[in-house]
């Protein structure tokens, strides 16, 4: 009774008594909005490409969202050529969606389309590779950090003190995309410090793994006591490891990369192809996403008008911490 004469008192403070019983329930008002604000909602991701773990994995975070909250989810699948995303992105601008969703190839080309886009109304976000422009959001990794890290990894193993030989060898991914770009200032940064530490080469892969192989098999032709490797995308970089565990050095050449997080990663330091993986996590940043979707479209700031970023967090993976539910497949996403 006295819960009935509290909640009473409380509707009619509300204006509410009229509208609900106690023995009815409530009906939350705030529900209404937020479904109503979503539903019909038409959002667009023009990913680098689907058919890998990332693109994959954000995706089917994202369809299980949309289809519970009502709202739109396309892909735009330009399947790795800047060229075909290009063309997606000035379609999109002319077909005015509410939200896109950017996954740069790298920091320039899709820039002025990006503003061109939010010039015309449309809000933009953009996902673990940012452009030069800023936009309404960005989600994804901390590429610096991330570089950092791997760097730090590094000198541990092959620095001052070490007693190895110091020789290190870096292999890019897209020389132009911004995990590649912010990473290497970390690393040169971090390696400039310490003085026992040698950059004996520095080659782009492309994040194919076949030429991560062939550039490691060159590196160790030529420098047969190297220390470490670090690279851009542990999908690129098993290739390396392979390179180093075919040479028989895989004890003796540490590898540090980055990824998703994914088991086929996980897979990979276990079979001693990998040493080290910073992971983004790609369930926790397909979350981060998600409410980075709902809230810009339910803003009432027009787009382009408030930018934000988001830097997922990191966790290390090695041989020594992870376990059977550590990394993540796909049919467990969707």
């Amino acid at each position: 009774m006295k819960f009935r004469t509290i909640l009473a008192a409380g509707l009619m403070a509300l204006g509410l008594a009229g509208a609900a019983h106690a023995d009815d329930g409530l009906d939350n008002p705030s529900r209404n909005p937020f479904y109503d604000g979503l539903k019909g909602k038409r959002v667009v991701f023009i990913p680098l490409a689907m058919g890998f773990d990332l693109t994959e994995g954000w995706a089917a975070i994202m369809r299980k969202q949309a289809a519970d909250l009502g709202y739109t989810l396309e892909i735009r699948d330009p399947n790795w050529s800047t060229d075909a995303g290009t063309r997606a992105l000035t379609a999109l601008i002319a077909e005015k969606p509410d939200l896109i969703i950017a996954h740069n190839p790298d920091v320039q080309s899709y820039a002025r389309l990006l503003k061109r886009a939010m010039d015309a109304g449309i809000k933009v976000v953009q996902l673990n590779l940012e452009s030069v422009v800023p936009t309404d959001a960005y989600v994804g990794a901390d590429w610096s950090r991330v570089g950092y890290i791997e760097s730090d990894a590094l000198v541990k193993q092959c620095g001052t003190g070490s007693g190895k030989s110091g020789k290190i060898a870096i292999i890019r991914g897209q020389p132009t995309a911004a995990s590649d770009l912010y990473e290497l200032y970390a690393y040169k940064q971090t390696f400039a410090k310490d003085p026992a530490i040698k950059i004996v080469s520095e080659q782009a892969a492309q994040y194919d793994p076949a030429k991560a192989r062939a550039i490691m098999e060159t590196v160790l032709q030529q420098h047969p006591d190297l220390c470490g490797v670090v690279g851009n995308w542990d999908n690129q970089d098993v290739g390396a490891g392979a390179a180093i565990q075919a040479a028989g050095k895989a004890n003796d050449v540490y590898v540090v990369t980055s990824g998703g997080g994914n088991q086929i990663g996980c897979d990979n330091i276990q079979k001693g192809l990998l040493d080290l993986i910073i992971s983004y996590d790609v369930p926790l940043q397909g979350n981060a996403i998600n409410q980075q979707i709902v809230q810009t479209l339910l803003s009432p700031a027009k787009a382009g008008e408030s930018k934000t970023s988001y830097y997922t967090p990191l966790t290390l993976l090695t041989k020594d911490n992870i376990g059977p539910r550590t990394c993540w497949s796909l049919d467990q996403l969707k």
